[in-house]
Parts: structure tokens; C-alpha cells; sequence
């Protein structure tokens, strides 16, 4: 059980030594959020599945997304 935790610093210099000049440690400030959010994940969700629903089923003489004249590229 340790008395108190370590710092990175003296994490690093208890598993490498005390290093030298060419290595330091930096304290980074916590990211800010790039932006905020309106939407959760779910609302994202449901708003995708409307889209879906409301496209146009596809035409009856299609066959496998190719145009037509074309034939599909062989799977590899």
C-alpha cells in the first residue's frame, strides 16, 4: 500500500533513473470540447432510420446496383 501517489514525474524516474536534460515531463490542460452537441446518439439515430424510410423503393428492373448495361465487378 503506498502512503501517498506518485507524480509522473517520479513514476518516470523510479522506472527509467533519473534520465537526462532530453527528457521532461509536461502537464497537459484538459481538452476543451470542439463543440457543443445538440444531439444525442439515439435522437442521430432515429433522425437516420426517417430518412431511410422515406427514400424511394428501388425499381423493379434493377438488379444488384449496377447501371444498366453493366454488370457487376467479380468479388475477389
Amino acid at each position: 500500500m503506498r502512503l501517498r501517489p506518485l507524480s509522473e514525474a517520479e513514476a518516470y524516474a523510479r522506472c527509467y533513473g533519473e534520465g537526462d536534460d532530453n527528457v521532461r515531463s509536461v502537464r497537459l490542460e484538459p481538452r476543451r470540447p470542439r463543440f457543443e452537441t445538440r444531439m444525442s446518439g439515439e435522437d442521430l439515430r432515429q433522425a437516420f432510420e426517417s430518412r431511410l424510410d422515406q427514400r424511394e423503393p428501388p425499381h423493379e428492373g434493377a438488379h444488384n446496383g449496377a447501371p444498366e448495361g453493366r454488370e457487376p465487378a467479380a468479388a475477389a
